[in-house]
Formats: C-alpha cells, sequence, structure tokens
C-alpha cells in the first residue's frame, strides 16, 4: 500500500490496505492535465450557480485546485483536518469494500483520468469524477457524516454472488471505454455480457437496493426545493454534460422517499429522473428506515436464510453476544430457527474481537449448534451463572444432557465454558453426540471431535463479512481485471509535447515559441485534438 501522511489512513485495516495501489503522478501527461484544467474551468463556470456549496472554498478545503491533477498526498494534507483521507484504487472496486472505506472516512480516487473523447462524461471511475465531485462537499459536516453512516450500513449490507458478477461486468466494460485501442466489437461483447447479467439477477439483494440509495443521492442527489434544487451528487458535479442537462425540465425532478429504492439506474447513460432532498437529514431518516428492514437490525431465521442464499462469509450475532462467521448452509429442517451450520473456514468472535483458540484454522471444516431454549428451562442458557449450570447438572469433567424445545439434543462430557461479561458464550463437550430427535436425524458424532455449542435463546443480527476482518479476512477480493495502462503512439507523444509546451508558457516559463504559433500548429495538424 502506498503510503500518506494522514492518520485516518493509517487506521485502515489491512484487507482494505490491499486494494489500494499507487497513484504514480509522473504518469499524468501534458493532455491529461489539460482535461483536468478544461472539465474543472468548465464546471466552475456553470456550477458555481447550481452546486449545493461554494465550489471553489470546497475544492480548496479538499487539497484541489483548477490548475492541475491533485497528488493525493495534497488531498490528504487537507483532508486530514475535517477527518478524513483519500486512497488511489484501481477503478471500480467491490461495492462492500468500497462502503467499508467510506465507514473508516476514506475516499478512494481512481487513479485514471478520463481520456478526451469522454471528456464531458465517462462511466469508468476517474480522479475527476471522485476528487472533484467527491470530496469538495465533505466539508459539509452533516453531509460527511451521512456518507460514513451510509459507509457503516453498507458494510453490513448482504450481496449475492450475482452481485460479484455484475460488478466484474461494469468494472469490465468501463475499463474497454477507457482504452485508447479498444474496438467495437470489444466494447459490444462487454455490454452484452453486461446486459445479460442485469436482465438475470433475480430479486436484488441487500446491496443491490442500498446501492440505489448511495446513487439517488451520493452520486446523482439534488438538495432544497423541488422546483429550484441545487446540486450535491458528486455524479452530476463531475460531469460537464450532465450537470447542466440534468436540470432541463424533461429530467423528472421526485421527492427523496423510500420509494427511490425502486428505481434501478444504467451507469452507462444519462438519468431520467433525479431525487430531490429538502435537507441532508432527510437523507439519513431514508437510510434508516430502510435498514430497518436489513438482516443486521432484524435477525431471526429470515436473516440467516439470506445468509444461506449469499454463498458469502457472513456473521450471525446470537443474543448471547457470541458471534459465528462463515458460509452457511440450510440444516435441520423446521419452521423455525433451531440449528446453524456453516462449510469451510469459520470463526468465533465476542464484540468483533475473535476468542482466543477459536479461528478458521481450528474452525476449518465448519461450525454447528442450536438456536434456542432449552426445554423446561426458567431462564435462557445464556444467563446461568457457574452455580446455575452445577444445578442443572452442568459440570466441567461431567457428562450431561441439554434438550432444547426444539427438539434438539446434546449429550457430552464438559470440557470448558465460556463466559462474557456475565454472560454464557460457549460449552465445549468431547465425546459428544447432537441429535435432531424430532427429524431422527444425528447432527454430531462423538468420533467428530471437540464439539463446541454456541449459547443463545435467538439470533439478534446477521450481516455480511467476518465479525473480525482483520484477523479472518486476511485476503482481499480484488478482481483480476486490471485498468489498462494507456501505449502513445509516436504520433501522440508529440502532440503530449505540444500540450506540455503551451502548459510551459502559461506557467512563466521562458520557450522559444509563441502560444499563437503552437495553436496555429494544433489546428494544422491535428484539428479534433
Amino acid at each position: 500500500m502506498e503510503t500518506y501522511n494522514n492518520p485516518v489512513l493509517a487506521r485502515l485495516p489491512s484487507h482494505l490496505k490491499k486494494y489500494v495501489v499507487p497513484q504514480q503522478y509522473e504518469r499524468y501527461t501534458a493532455i491529461d492535465q489539460a482535461i483536468w484544467r478544461y472539465v474543472m474551468r468548465q464546471n466552475y463556470a456553470y456550477l458555481k450557480d447550481v452546486a449545493y456549496y461554494p465550489y471553489i472554498p470546497g475544492l480548496r478545503k479538499a487539497g484541489l485546485t483548477i490548475e492541475c491533477i491533485p497528488s493525493l498526498q495534497s488531498m490528504n494534507d487537507s483532508l486530514q483536518h475535517i477527518g478524513w483521507g483519500a486512497a488511489t484504487v484501481d477503478g471500480f472496486i467491490p461495492p462492500s469494500a468500497f462502503m467499508e472505506f467510506q465507514a473508516y472516512r476514506v475516499l478512494v480516487v481512481a487513479a485514471d483520468i478520463r481520456q478526451m473523447e469522454h471528456i464531458e462524461y465517462t462511466p469508468a471511475p476517474d480522479i475527476i469524477h471522485e476528487s472533484s465531485g467527491h470530496a469538495p462537499i465533505i466539508g459539509e459536516l452533516e453531509y460527511a457524516e451521512y456518507l460514513q453512516y451510509f459507509g457503516e450500513i453498507g458494510a453490513k449490507a448482504m450481496f449475492s454472488a450475482k452481485d460479484f458478477e455484475l460488478y466484474e461486468a461494469i468494472r469490465r466494460l468501463s475499463i474497454i471505454k477507457e482504452k485508447g485501442d479498444a474496438t467495437i466489437g470489444e466494447v459490444e461483447e462487454a455490454e452484452s455480457i453486461l446486459n445479460n447479467i442485469q436482465q438475470n439477477m433475480g430479486e436484488p439483494s441487500e446491496m443491490g437496493l442500498l446501492s440505489r440509495l448511495h446513487w439517488w443521492t451520493v452520486e446523482y442527489g439534488l438538495i432544497g426545493p423541488l422546483d429550484n434544487p441545487k446540486i450535491y451528487g458528486a455524479g452530476l458535479l463531475s460531469s460537464i454534460g450532465e450537470s447542466a442537462s440534468c436540470m432541463r425540465p424533461e429530467v423528472l425532478k421526485l421527492p427523496y422517499t423510500l420509494e427511490a429504492i425502486e428505481y434501478p439506474y444504467d451507469i452507462t447513460k444519462p438519468q431520467p429522473q433525479l431525487f430531490v432532498t429538502p435537507d441532508f437529514g432527510r437523507l439519513r431518516e431514508v437510510l434508516d428506515k430502510y435498514a430497518d428492514s436489513m438482516a443486521f437490525r432484524v435477525g431471526g431465521k429470515v436473516s440467516v436464510d439470506k445468509a444461506i442464499a449469499c454463498h458469502n462469509i457472513c456473521t450471525v450475532t446470537y443474543s448471547s453476544g457470541l458471534q459465528v462467521s462463515g458460509v452457511f448452509q440450510t440444516t435441520a429442517q423446521s419452521d423455525g430457527l433451531i440449528y446453524i451450520r456453516t462449510k469451510g473456514p469459520s470463526a468465533l468472535s465476542f464484540q468483533g474481537k475473535q476468542l482466543d483458540g477459536h479461528d478458521k484454522s481450528y474452525h476449518a471444516e465448519g461450525f454447528s449448534s442450536p438456536v434456542g431454549r432449552l426445554a423446561a428451562a426458567g431462564k435462557s442458557l445464556e444467563y446461568y451463572t457457574v452455580d446455575d449450570l452445577a444445578g442443572a447438572g452442568i459440570q466441567i469433567g461431567k457428562e450431561t444432557q441439554l434438550t432444547f424445545e426444539s427438539g434438539i439434543e446434546v449429550r457430552g462430557v464438559v470440557q470448558s465454558m465460556i463466559f462474557r461479561e456475565d454472560k454464557l458464550l460457549l460449552l465445549s463437550f468431547s465425546p459428544c453426540q447432537v441429535t435432531d430427535v424430532r427429524n431422527c436425524m444425528v447432527l454430531f458424532e462423538p468420533d467428530w471431535g471437540t464439539y463446541d455449542m454456541a449459547v443463545g435463546e435467538y439470533i439478534t443480527s446477521v450481516f455480511s463479512g467476518a465479525a473480525d476482518k482483520s484477523a479472518f479476512e486476511t485476503q482481499a477480493t480484488v478482481s483480476n481485471v486490471k485498468s489498462a495502462q494507456q501505449q502513445y503512439d509516436e504520433d501522440t507523444i508529440f502532440l503530449q509535447g505540444l500540450y506540455a509546451d503551451i502548459r510551459s508558457i502559461r506557467e512563466g516559463h521562458r520557450a522559444e515559441r509563441t502560444v499563437q504559433d503552437l495553436f496555429e500548429q494544433l489546428v494544422d495538424q491535428y484539428p479534433t485534438a
């Protein structure tokens, strides 16, 4: 990871640092610098009247100027004063990672810059969009808090295998479109793959729905009165064309409510409607309303079913506070939730910290445990004290039998107990047999080793990813599709030299040729440049 002098970035966990790439500022050509200056001058000329906030002061707060592409260090020098940071990444990164960066108050900035033919708008993330679009408004405290809060919610959202396929297809298309030598066939093939995935997504996941709220606020949001709103969305602020066209009457303006979640979007086309919030407080209200329906707040069987359908690492939290992280599988048949099971490396945690001895190497084959209340028990097992356990015949070194109201039966010799904050989290048995009596199923055999039984009457929360990501997710899911490195022919290199000469003169350096002379050569040899 490229290091920047900003304590905000120093706090990033290791699995996020793997997405960070060097900016390589020296790769920006004089044409790249001219594109930045042109877009920024055009944006300022228009946005000073329609942007929600004073644009130039916002740029300065973020360490940006109209004159040149920013270095990430200059951005971090400024952003750290308001508790934020910025890091360069290779184009699109997975939505879950993007959200987590946001939760850590870090703006991810694509290091690339759009090509001349896409100067008004590019579907690919670039340094114009990420820095001049997102960064200036971070100085608005209420909005910055919303952005961070959105990241915290988004980092917990369930996503599907289809979501990752869609991400890869969007990333591939955006990279191909920004390639200087991309053929029509390459673009059409990438568009066909993307369209096919979009048409076969099935029911949208939590992340899919949440991304719509993100799009209609953070990227394409308007604020103020419905009949005269201002722009605050980064996608509009960084697009010369759409920042103007979005204000036309034919672009429908709708009040921002939770109904925005019903509107999908297409990143490759102008948006047919936009949503207007009266203030930033409304953004958080709508987000909270949706979050109330998400698995991390709902818990229970419906949320565990989402984890099973996810086919990715998820975490379930028992009412005792014990957290189980892994890839969840279908288990015992029942109308309610009576048993959970993971397959492959799994881990146990409490309050986001992995329990000693219960990492994914110990639970390499998975984890399984009942959920529910003991039959004829006066209180939940998680509230049993050591004396209560002894009174129930549950003592270390002694054989015991636990029968749950669901019909799950655990019989074995108690080997250990784990308590946290006066709650019983875990009982370990060896040897042990676990049986689903009602369905006549053996769930754990004595010769399988130690049976670690989670304690908890119900599941309070289910969310995407591991509870202790630093311990569990040592590898980030980084795309194999990399942004193309521009290759320049001799003619383009000569053109870049002319741009460099003009920039040098404008910056006050002595030159053998005049701007008029250079301009006439450009018009003569490069009429479309």
